[in-house]
């Protein structure tokens, strides 16, 4: 079948697609229930699983996991024979930050100079959408070719596992031939884009005492051991003089051979501050995509306003480690941990907790559905060719499925590129991206089918 027909109809949709984007980023979904009503994120929920049920889906159903949110999960049989394909996307949302800093309120869909801004509206309430037009275009030009199952998460943000722990407990819900996860994204707008890789994650607490209350900073300060002085140290420690992560016992030389990421491009799109340097060593794609990253998240200490003369007896902070590839994320965690210990000064008390944990993840490109992708992607991206490259971040689901369905093949694309600017402050969606990306899952759905 010609690619007209199928660009054409998600074409045709595009306006109701913004429609029902609007009505999804409108829901405060950060499934962080003590920032964030629970209500607003079984509500964005329900929204997914009504639109399920309005394409034919079966077995909707709201899957209550094990870290108290939900997941939304559907049924469209195929014919018979066919094989399954398992589209993936999350409707949970990272928190707006300064609500203030927005150019327009985070919550509600704006179009401005060509995009769609809204928290989520990329990562990855966006996605959704994108699954639900590439369904509609299919069932719109003969039909849908293969049985698709559909999984909408409610907490990948929070990185607490809920749906892994899920899948693991019902191991036949998501059983599939090919999986589809739509939280990645393209390199760059325009250039069509698999996922090879992904780092692993690590969340860590930690806490450091001295006193058992906060004192004078006149009559103590100068012997009196500060615990905010001391954390300061413990978090200077896990970085070297230029910047790379130092985490003791944890290699950080790790070398990316594919998709380079020019220094210019990252300054750029990262919009790094005149005259600051970068930081680490290697090229740009070594240090994001193949070495470890560490992340000071947020430390609790007193505000600079109404902050008094005192002695600080106790302070913590949260700590993210993005690990690559061939790296254990819970080896990693120990290390990050011994590390936090050994480095505390003065014999303060310190105690570390772990929070939340991914694996690293790296695809096998040379499978059947890579070829068809990469196919699909050359039509809907006429002129480019599908590119490979690596991110940053995490999808701990990935390697849950990757262990319970290792005949299955997994490929990530997605919405996120670097003018979306997602977990920032003005995150958007390029429609453009949404359209093409729609056409090219469509695509793919029927070439995979056919081979």
């Amino acid at each position: 079948m010609s690619p007209d027909p199928i660009a054409e109809t998600v074409a045709s949709l595009m306006p109701k697609a913004k429609a029902e984007l609007t009505e999804l980023v409108a829901f405060k979904s950060v499934a962080d229930f003590d920032q964030f009503p629970r209500s607003e994120s079984e509500a964005a929920a329900n929204w997914v699983a009504d639109a399920l049920r309005a394409e034919g889906f079966q077995d909707v159903a709201l899957l209550d996991t094990p870290d108290g949110t939900q997941s939304v999960y559907g049924l469209l049989p195929g014919p018979e024979g066919a094989p399954t394909v398992l589209l993936y996307a999350h409707y949970d949302v990272q928190p707006p930050l300064d609500e203030e800093a927005w150019t327009t309120p985070p919550f509600e869909l704006t179009e401005r100079d060509g995009r769609w801004y809204g928290r989520g509206s990329a990562d990855c309430k966006g996605g959704v959408l994108m699954h639900l037009l590439a369904l509609r275009a299919l069932k719109a030009n003969g039909g849908v070719p293969v049985s698709v199952k559909v999984i909408a998460e409610g907490s990948e943000e929070q990185g607490t596992g809920g749906l892994e722990r899920y899948a693991e407990e019902h191991p036949d819900l998501l059983t599939a031939d090919t999986i589809v996860i739509g939280d990645a994204g393209n390199f760059r707008v325009g250039l069509p884009t698999v996922t090879a890789t992904l780092r692993g994650m690590t969340l860590v607490r930690v806490r450091i005492d001295t006193l058992e209350g906060n004192l004078h900073s006149g009559q103590f300060g100068g012997a009196a051991p500060d615990a905010l002085a001391a954390l300061v140290r413990v978090l200077d420690s896990l970085r070297a003089e230029d910047g790379s992560t130092t985490v003791d016992g944890l290699t950080g030389d790790e070398v990316w051979d594919g998709l380079q990421y020019e220094e210019d491009d990252f300054r750029r799109d990262a919009k790094v501050l005149e005259g600051v340097r970068l930081v680490g060593r290697g090229t740009v794609a070594d240090r994001i995509w193949a070495r470890p990253a560490v992340t000071v998240l947020g430390i609790d200490c007193p505000p600079v306003v109404g902050a008094t003369p005192s002695v600080q007896a106790g302070a913590r902070a949260l700590i993210s480690l993005r690990v690559p590839p061939g790296v254990d994320a819970a080896e990693a965690t120990k290390l990050l941990q011994a590390h936090l210990e050994a480095h505390t000064p003065w014999g303060a008390q310190v105690t570390t907790e772990q929070i939340g944990q991914g694996q690293p993840f790296r695809a096998d490109t040379t499978s059947p559905a890579y070829a068809a992708m990469a196919a699909a992607m050359g039509e809907a991206y006429p002129g480019e060719e599908m590119q490979y490259a690596g991110q940053g971040g995490s999808i701990p689901l990935c390697n849950t499925l990757a262990a319970l369905y290792p005949r299955a093949e997994i490929l990530l694309i997605g919405l996120s590129e670097p003018e979306a600017q997602i977990h920032a402050v003005d995150e958007s969606v390029s429609p453009q991206e949404l359209e093409r990306l729609s056409v090219a899952e469509a695509l793919f759905l029927q070439k995979y089918a056919a081979s």
